[in-house]
């Protein structure tokens, strides 16, 4: 597996390109406002887009969604709870092929993706799971967690997500929406929304 993150925007989204080396099919999670850019730098790669995977409907982290698309191809994944988000969050209509939820496993090349759902920041949050690595979108970030004051966030419901992840078997390498990476188990040992996740 190759991953590639590109920030993204002025927010600095993290776009990430998830490659299967040997068919050198790719997924991209959450292509921010930059579809074009996206699409360039696949194209750079060498890499084949099957699947845009959308951890949540915030427009930092699908403004580009449509473009790409366009320019590339790829089913969309978006999760249906995040259909009901307002539109100044969503920069408009939401794009979308395909509707995934809790249990899903999206296939490209030989990778696959499971989906968790993991409302808090959106209603339809949803992190993904691929090997060792779990894509974390707004819900687990270095040292903290996605906001729960936008139309749709409850600081109740992110407890519960952030419980479920410090409770995953093993360990993963985090790559969030936003900021650094970083590994399940220093989030255990040191994140404080993540340790009184636990404590609830």
């Amino acid at each position: 597996m190759q991953i590639s993150v590109l920030p993204l925007g002025a927010l600095e989204t993290n776009c990430y390109v998830v490659a299967d080396e040997q068919s050198r099919a790719c997924a991209v999670i959450d292509p921010g406002d930059s579809g074009a850019q996206v699409a360039k730098a696949i194209e750079g790669l060498g890499l084949r887009l099957e699947a845009i995977l959308l951890t949540h409907g915030h427009f930092d982290h699908v403004g580009g969604v449509r473009a790409l698309h366009q320019a590339a191809g790829g089913r969309v994944y978006l999760s249906e709870k995040d259909l009901g988000q307002p539109e100044q969050m969503t920069a408009g209509p939401l794009f979308y092929t395909d509707l995934c939820g809790e249990g899903d496993a999206i296939s490209v090349g030989a990778l696959t993706f499971r989906v968790l759902e993991t409302p808090g920041h959106t209603p339809g949050s949803v992190c993904l799971l691929c090997g060792g690595a779990l894509f974390s979108g707004d819900t687990l970030f270095q040292g903290s967690c996605g906001r729960t004051d936008f139309p749709g966030g409850s600081a109740e419901a992110m407890y519960a997500s952030l419980r479920r992840l410090a409770e995953l078997e093993g360990d993963y390498r985090v790559y969030p929406g936003h900021g650094g990476e970083t590994s399940l188990d220093v989030e255990r040992r040191y994140n404080p929304y993540l340790r009184e996740a636990v404590r609830r």
